[in-house]
């Protein structure tokens, strides 16, 4: 892999990572491309890591916040350290409920799944659901105070989807949240905050992977640049994308989808099957 190629992989997965357009269907289709053939979930690992890497610095306010208030709650149940115990508790609750069932779909899905015919109904179906979201179901506001044991449920359901080739995560996550009736402020803390565990424990189970062989084949320089790329990409696309929804509207994401469908369905293969995470 020559450093080109290795900054642009970098930079497609750090800038899509935590869109709501699949960041795994991107990095496929650059590596179709440009022609790349290389351990998929090896290379990964090192993509992943940086990109929630990138989620630990933007939201450490945030996670100070949550992990002080959690322990704080069993020296002081005051009305902000109950708040911030319980959020803690969900985001555990929702991570405990994707691995599970992450695991169990895991089994499900096969190679027939991994082409571009289903990722791009997959990428359609996100579509469709972020149209939905925005113009046909009305956002709530529930904070993170009015929160409830259902909402977590069914982030995490949501959230799970997204092993399947072309659903986003970050999209399937928002949707969910938005749809239980939490605000935009909420549902976008609570997407990224939940990220962390679950990126991190998928990356763990991916190191199984790893492999020397993977190192030479792609180069440690490259792995490095593709590693710098997706960390500072990442929050470049984490601060595009809470702008964005403070001023503009999902559908256009939507929109993307479409269009990104429309051109895996046409125009890639469609008997490569592909390394989807």
């Amino acid at each position: 892999m020559s450093l080109i190629e290795a900054l642009i992989l970098g930079i497609v997965q750090g800038i899509t990572e935590f869109l709501p357009i699949s960041s795994t269907a991107h990095i496929v289709i650059t590596s179709i491309v440009l022609d790349l053939e290389f351990e998929g979930l090896a290379f990964e690992i090192f993509l992943h890591l940086a990109s929630v890497l990138a989620v630990i610095m933007y939201f450490r306010k945030d996670l100070m916040t949550v992990i002080k208030g959690f322990f704080g709650y069993f020296k002081d149940k005051s009305t902000e350290n109950t708040i911030q115990f319980r959020f803690a508790i969900y985001l555990i609750v929702a991570t405990i409920i994707t691995g599970v069932l992450g695991i169990v779909l895991k089994d499900v899905i096969d190679e027939s799944m991994k082409t571009p015919p289903f990722i791009a109904g997959s990428l359609t179906i996100t579509g469709l659901f972020l149209i939905f979201i925005e113009r046909f179901h009305q956002i709530g506001n529930k904070d993170e105070e009015s929160m409830t044991w259902l909402d977590t449920i069914i982030v995490a359901i949501g959230q799970t989807l997204a092993v399947l080739p072309g659903i986003s995560r970050s999209g399937a996550t928002l949707v969910a949240a938005l749809w239980t009736g939490l605000t935009r402020e909420t549902a976008v803390r609570f997407s990224f905050l939940l990220s962390i565990p679950v990126i991190l424990g998928s990356t763990v189970l991916m190191f199984k992977d790893l492999s020397m062989d993977m190192v030479h084949s792609v180069g440690v320089t490259p792995l490095v640049i593709s590693f710098i790329a997706s960390f500072l990409f990442s929050i470049i696309g984490i601060m595009w994308l809470i702008d964005f929804l403070q001023k503009s509207k999902l559908v256009y994401f939507a929109v993307y989808c479409f269009a990104l469908a429309f051109i895996v369905f046409f125009f890639l293969d469609p008997g490569l099957t592909m390394d989807m995470e």
